[in-house]
């Protein structure tokens, strides 16, 4: 998949760029490249390195067997015969009028000519090991693109949500009408809030591409102060669970379970002290395009002392994910399920610092080692 390098190969037309658009979490960006004879599409990073392509058209009559010229040069190949419904080569789309439909996950792309799906890039797709994105047109697997008939009847429902989710984010009061579902489901389960931090790290451009106006993901920030048996209080994001993680799919052939989650911190510190290490966390699989599981261990982006979560000489410089912090010492943790987002349910993953040592410890032996042995030296999960 190395051919598909941007430039142009030597002695052929100039590559030109004909389509360009930014996800809505800003963290991909589709390309879509053309030379006059090849017309591919790539998917690129926040730092420009391809992640994933496909091959979109022929537009001259195609060649009986691999186009083995346009790889030696570089460029993206002609598709032999064998392998398209369009042998002869099939004139320049309307670039403009193409329709760019993001995942909600942000990680993967559809694009729909006149209604219908021309091409998909998944947030699978990984030109490094030789799989490339999928297209109407393909007949036959090649490194180049894989027939999307194989893959419709999962694409087409996914690209239909993806569709619905995005208008439901555009609609006026559907901010509001998630925000107050969250609120009051943390309402029975925590009592009263006290005070609301809204839009936290908010880091994002402002707008993304194809009339989404909804950049990274609102995510909001409530505190409800301790009360009657419980001497602590929980912060919890509010927002995070309204579009699903990116890459789950990867590790889980099931994503329902796994993809919506809100973060939580119990705390006996300031809350406004506490509460500053959501900015970090709330944008984090969406800007780095991956997702966030129980035991997962992050490590913090700057020097230990910046640790939101620090407290006397404690050298934190990471946390744990963990969705039943009963494994630790502490006082009884309160339950937080029944939520759910278009019928998935929501988990919240709690948060407990953790040392450097400590972080390179679950890379090494596992997060559950580094439970257990935290269970050892009775480290509480409630923050002090």
């Amino acid at each position: 998949m190395s051919v598909f390098r941007r430039g142009h190969a030597a002695g052929r037309g100039a590559t030109t760029t004909v389509r360009t658009e930014l996800s809505p979490y800003g963290s991909r960006r589709l390309v879509i490249e053309t030379d006059g004879t090849v017309s591919a599409a790539y998917l690129k990073d926040a730092r420009g390195a391809v992640v994933g392509a496909v091959w979109l058209a022929n537009h001259q009559a195609a060649p009986a067997e691999p186009d083995q010229a346009r790889l030696e040069d570089g460029a993206a190949p002609m598709l032999p015969a064998s392998h398209t419904r369009h042998p002869e080569g099939r004139p320049m789309p309307d670039w403009d009028a193409l329709e760019v439909v993001w995942f909600e996950e942000g990680d993967g792309v559809a694009v729909l000519e006149e209604g219908e799906p021309l091409c998909v890039i998944p947030g699978w797709s990984d030109i490094g090991r030789g799989i490339p994105g999928y297209n109407r047109d393909v007949t036959g697997q090649s490194p180049f693109a894989f027939p999307l008939d194989d893959e419709i009847e999962n694409f087409g429902p996914r690209i239909d949500r993806a569709r619905d989710h995005w208008k439901v984010c555009e609609a006026d009061g559907s901010w509001a009408d998630f925000q107050q579902s969250v609120l009051g489901h943390l309402l029975q389960r925590l009592g009263p809030g006290g005070h609301y931090w809204h839009d936290v790290g908010r880091q994002l451009p402002s707008s993304g591409s194809g009339g989404i106006k909804a950049a990274s993901p609102v995510v909001g920030v409530t505190e409800r102060p301790a009360s009657g048996d419980r001497e602590f209080t929980v912060l919890s994001t509010v927002g995070m669970s309204r579009q699903r993680m990116p890459t789950v799919e990867l590790y889980e052939d099931d994503v329902a379970p796994y993809s919506r989650i809100e973060l939580a911190v119990a705390t006996t510190l300031p809350s406004q002290r506490a509460g500053s290490i959501f900015p970090w966390l709330a944008q984090y699989p969406w800007r780095v395009v991956t997702w966030f599981a129980a035991g997962d261990v992050v490590k913090w982006y700057h020097e230990a002392h910046t640790f939101p979560l620090g407290t006397g000489e404690a050298a934190w410089e990471g946390v744990l994910l963990l969705d039943d912090p009963s494994r630790l010492a502490g006082p009884v943790v309160p339950g937080l399920t029944g939520l759910s987002t278009e019928g998935d349910p929501v988990r919240w993953l709690w948060l407990v610092p953790i040392t450097g040592e400590e972080h390179r410890y679950a890379k090494n032996e596992g997060s559950d080692a580094l439970i257990r042995r935290l269970a050892q030296q009775n480290r509480s999960w409630v923050i002090s």
